[in-house]
């Protein structure tokens, strides 16, 4: 009975939302693979009122995922007001987290400068990424090598977020080819540490808000326990959500339009200026 009233959630959802799909967002040409990555943008049905944007970013430990598995995520989060973005992205080993994060920076910047178009507020653009994804969305706007916190990034959602510490992960555990890792980090311990969002926390990151399983992967829980406790110097009011998940629960609670997080996350989005 559960599962048809969630079906039935499902189907309202999709009719509460419009869906415009495969849309390019990489200027010049692409060379890195043979399938250009492309986004999707999925926009409240029927309103006249421009909206907060929210970009969602998928994870998959960097060589796995798509975009088109999140589409009922930005369905559920246009059914609550916001303009979502998925963008999709090149995996490794194609590319390495850089080449990744240049294009999630890539999909931001194309963002600010269409949304509009689609309903969505171009000065209030909200990040979020579960897993590779929050550790992408991160990158992009902490480190200078990328977008240098730009003022319309409002703030960072991170849902059971990899990568935070990289550099110390990958000193105890070195990279080799399971899973493109020698691919994705390289073997050079200096990117390691560029890699880390951890080093680059200070007075200008954006507010972030923080989802966290008990249920994770071990290392996961730690590096995002280190995190949070180093945000809390910059944002003594930052918030970590700690739910009885595993890892992969984390983000299929958002395939529920009747999921909690979604009133959390709009608390937390209409806090901020």
């Amino acid at each position: 009975m559960r599962i048809f009233y969630l079906l039935i959630a499902v189907l309202i959802t999709s009719c509460a939302s419009v869906k415009q799909e495969d849309i390019t967002y990489i200027k010049g040409d692409y060379t890195a693979s043979a399938e250009e990555p492309k986004l999707n943008v999925f926009k409240p049905k029927d309103s006249l009122n421009p909206h907060d944007v929210l970009i969602f970013v998928h994870g998959g430990n960097w060589n796995s995922g798509n975009k088109e598995t999140y589409s009922v995520v930005g369905r559920n989060f246009a059914r609550k007001d916001y303009v979502a973005v998925v963008p999709g992205y090149t995996l490794s080993p194609y590319v390495n987290y850089d080449g990744m994060t240049r294009e999630i920076a890539e999909a931001i910047r194309w963002t600010h400068e269409n949304i509009a178009n689609y309903g969505g507020k171009p000065d209030r653009i909200f990040l979020m990424g579960h897993s590779a994804g929050g550790h992408l969305v991160a990158l992009a706007t902490m480190s200078p090598d990328y977008l240098n916190n730009p003022d319309y990034i409002k703030g960072i959602i991170l849902d059971d977020a990899a990568g935070l510490d990289m550099y110390e992960y990958l000193q105890e555990n070195p990279p080799t080819g399971e899973d493109y890792y020698d691919v994705t980090w390289t073997k050079n311990e200096d990117e390691w540490k560029k890699a880390s969002p951890f080093y680059y926390l200070d007075e200008k990151t954006p507010p972030i808000l923080m989802f966290l399983g008990t249920k994770t992967y071990p290392s996961l829980y730690y590096y995002n326990d280190l995190f949070y406790q180093k945000l809390k110097e910059y944002q003594p009011e930052a918030e970590l959500i700690i739910l009885n998940k595993n890892h992969t629960g984390m983000v299929t609670q958002f395939f529920s339009p009747l999921s909690s997080r979604f009133g959390e996350i709009k608390e937390f989005t209409e806090g901020i200026d």
